[in-house]
């Protein structure tokens, strides 16, 4: 058979990645190189003939013409279908055979110029009984080979074309490149079919001695031992064969990265022990998962790997500066803290509580310490859970069990020392029958997490190098975990505080949200203080963010409907429009004294707040009531409140049987608001002593505090809260406790600025400075 070459011609190359097309086969190719799919575009662009060339290695991006073979396939582009990925998936059909005399490289693809191979296909009575032979052996290849469909052998018997007879038979076996290459290349076809017939019979051969091996197999084991049956047949193999280098071992693949891990010496040994355990079991065996479950988390975990941590103070402050405005007294902590790890290898330190309000950035100061610290950054939420294993993990007793969250979450830092922020500490579900703060005592202790025992993993892990930082709304944490823990207190911001918050973070986040050009829209000072007064009332800023984020989805749809438009200003003047009516009254100032209404600072987790105490006395029989989902701390405030009034009515000149003939109602407005705590009691007494002599109360005046039966004034907790309360209500008196008149000292001055705070003793002196005219005789 005489093949021949004819004139060269220019033509687009794809390089193949392991795979060679043959003439008249139809096959679909992934693409992912940039260069491919730009000569595939250009072929489609022309006249979708292509030049389909192997590689001769594999992991070359960029082959020259000495890493390609010298021989490939035209063909033709049948399909083109762009994938979401970026890839494209081509379907293409082979054509002729040519030989590449240069390779070119025109910056975007590569271009060949080639040379066409003609083959003579004639039949002659030698090519007739190599053609039957072929196709027998090929039947008998089949019948081993059960992967390959019978029913190829109908088409083979209709192909008259002796060159395609080969090449569609090449194609069905799993050959190797060089070999599947060689087809390709060589032109006499009784040559190619007799190298054809070759590989079979080496196939053949190959699954001959596979057949031999699985009868032997089957026969040598016993009904109990089925399950073994895939794990033997690979020994078996292997000792029929020789050797399986290029099959990888996965037991040997995991005993190095044990080794390579640098793990504990008890980890290590427990590890290595499960894998010796592995490899005596059959894969296919349920114990197998479990056991190579074990040892995949156990691999994951990290054990040794660290990351450099920052100890440039100076840095760490102007981080929180530029993240954080305000909180001056936390940040001045939070750098105390950093100082001294700043000297110290290990995280001996106490863990940081940071407990306030929702919306005054507990969480982003995690996140800014981290940074400051080049810690990795990790959050777990405690909020609602309920069990133990959460933390702690399941044993591997229970079907599905896994590692706790906390060593999840360690093997998504992929470090040993990463800043580890506990949020919503005090959301913990516990009961009678679940505790799961108990399991973080362990935790958070520096003198027992060095050996923290998750029980899934059942050997010691050393947390003594994660900086713990938890957050909180409220003090509501059981007692032994708040001991290991040093409170940081957020209490709020004040207005001048949140303008600023809204100008340098809020605002600007908010127009990169929507959308928006610095040039499209103003919000001026003044409409921000406007919505701080008249629609937020919060400690925080998350309610002030979303009024700001909803005047730029407002802005947005304007700038749409009217294309004219390329600038708005938000001002006080016109905010109504964009934010309604005013959702709050700013300043009580304005209202007018009222005879039984007093008003009240409370504490709650949301930050400090105004509670309006109201008291009507009516004539009756003595009936004391009281209204308002009062708890029985406040209900007990009243009672107590009560019998002050009673031991001092001759001096404040009410009638000594007033109880026996007056019915005094005392209620707390909101009444679907549960309402407790102990800090109404000189409140209730004042509302009550303004109802009982129709004495109005100043209605500029708040005041907090708890009352004993001798008239005396005690000291309150959460006094930066209230008077932030009173700050933002527009209150101009507040009246404290005595002993709390040292705490003023550690308030900013910006909170006290435009107050006036009377430190108060007894319950005469809040009668004199709360009421309009002196109550005493």
């Amino acid at each position: 058979m005489n093949s021949e070459r004819s004139e060269r011609i220019k033509i687009p190359v794809l390089p193949l990645r392991d795979v060679v097309v043959y003439p008249n086969m139809v096959i679909p190719l992934f693409v992912g190189r940039k260069k491919s799919i730009k000569c595939i575009e250009t072929s489609m662009n022309n006249d979708k003939k292509i030049m389909l060339i192997a590689q001769k290695e594999a992991s070359k991006d960029e082959p020259n013409i000495n890493d390609l073979f010298n021989v490939g396939t035209i063909s033709s582009i049948l399909q083109m279908l762009k994938l979401p990925d970026g890839t494209v998936k081509v379907l293409v059909e082979g054509l002729q055979r040519a030989y590449i005399k240069n390779l070119i490289n025109n910056g975007e693809h590569y271009i060949a110029e080639i040379e066409l191979i003609n083959t003579d296909n004639t039949l002659n009575k030698e090519q007739k009984v190599l053609i039957r032979t072929t196709i027998n052996q090929f039947e008998s290849y089949i019948q081993l080979n059960k992967k390959i469909p019978t029913e190829i052998l109908n088409t083979l018997n209709n192909i008259k074309n002796s060159e395609k007879l080969a090449n569609t038979i090449a194609a069905h076996m799993p050959l190797k490149l060089a070999d599947k290459q060689s087809i390709l290349e060589i032109n006499d076809i009784n040559k190619k079919l007799e190298f054809l017939m070759v590989m079979m019979e080496s196939e053949i051969d190959l699954l001959q001695i596979e057949k031999r091996i699985r009868n032997r197999v089957k026969k040598q084991m016993e009904k109990s031992q089925r399950e073994y049956y895939l794990n033997e047949q690979i020994k078996a193999i292997q000792k029929e064969l020789g050797d399986m280098d290029e099959t990888p071992d996965e037991n040997k693949m995991l005993q190095r990265k044990i080794k390579s891990l640098k793990m504990p010496k008890e980890a290590k040994e427990k590890t290595e022990s499960e894998l010796q355990k592995l490899k005596m079991m059959s894969p296919m065996s349920a114990e197998a998962t479990v056991v190579r479950s074990y040892i995949d988390w156990m691999i994951q975990v990290p054990w040794n790997a660290k990351t450099k941590i920052k100890k440039d103070i100076k840095t760490a402050k102007k981080i929180l500066d530029i993240d954080h405005f305000g909180l001056e007294k936390v940040k001045e902590r939070i750098l105390e803290y950093l100082a001294v790890q700043s000297r110290t290898n290990k995280v001996k330190g106490p863990i940081l509580c940071l407990i306030g309000p929702p919306g005054v950035g507990k969480t982003s100061l995690g996140k800014s310490i981290a940074k400051s610290t080049g810690r990795k950054y990790v959050r777990m939420s405690l909020g609602g859970i309920r069990d133990e294993a959460e933390i702690r993990g399941h044993r591997r007793t229970y079907i599905g069990s896994m590692p706790g969250k906390l060593i999840q979450k360690m093997i998504k830092a992929k470090v040993k020392n990463p800043l580890f922020l506990l949020d919503e500490i005090d959301k913990m579900f516990f009961d009678v029958r679940a505790d799961p703060a108990s399991a973080l005592l362990e935790v958070l202790d520096p003198e027992q997490n060095v050996n923290f025992n998750d029980h899934y993993l059942e050997v010691d892990y050393d947390l003594s190098n994660v900086m713990f930082v938890a957050t909180s709304n409220s003090m509501n944490i059981p007692y032994p975990l708040l001991d290991r823990m040093e409170i940081i207190r957020l209490s709020g911001y004040t207005e001048n505080e949140k303008l600023n918050i809204a100008k340098r973070y809020l605002y600007p986040k908010q127009l990169e949200r929507n959308s928006l050009k610095l040039t499209e829209l103003k919000i001026t000072d003044c409409a921000i203080m406007h919505i701080i007064h008249y629609y937020t009332r919060e400690a925080g800023v998350r309610s002030l963010e979303r009024e700001i984020s909803k005047i730029c989805r407002k802005v947005v749809k304007k700038l749409i409907l009217n294309k004219s438009l390329k600038h708005i200003e938000v001002n006080k003047n016109n905010i109504n429009n964009f934010l309604g009516v005013k959702r709050f009254d700013y300043g009580r100032t304005n209202h007018l004294n009222q005879i039984g209404q007093v008003i009240g600072l409370a504490w709650t987790e949301v930050g400090g707040e105004l509670l309006t105490i109201e008291t009507a006395c009516v004539s009756g029989k003595g009936k004391l009531t009281y209204t308002g989902s009062l708890g029985e701390v406040m209900q007990e405030s009243i009672q107590a409140a009560l019998t002050v009034v009673r031991s001092q009515a001759n001096k404040l000149g009410i009638e000594k049987d007033f109880y026996e003939k007056h019915d005094i109602h005392v209620h707390v407005p909101e009444g679907a608001t549960p309402k407790d705590g102990p800090s109404a009691g000189i409140a209730m007494c004042t509302a009550i002593v303004s109802s009982l002599t129709k004495n109005p109360v100043k209605s500029n005046v708040a005041m907090t505090g708890e009352i004993t039966l001798q008239g005396k004034i005690l000291t309150i907790g959460g006094l930066k809260e209230k008077l932030l309360a009173a700050h933002r209500g527009g209150i101009k008196v507040v009246l404290i406790p005595y002993e709390n008149k040292r705490h003023l000292e550690e308030i900013p001055k910006n909170i006290l600025f435009g107050l006036k705070i009377y430190p108060v003793k007894h319950i005469k002196e809040v009668l004199k400075l709360a009421l309009e005219k002196t109550p005493y005789i």
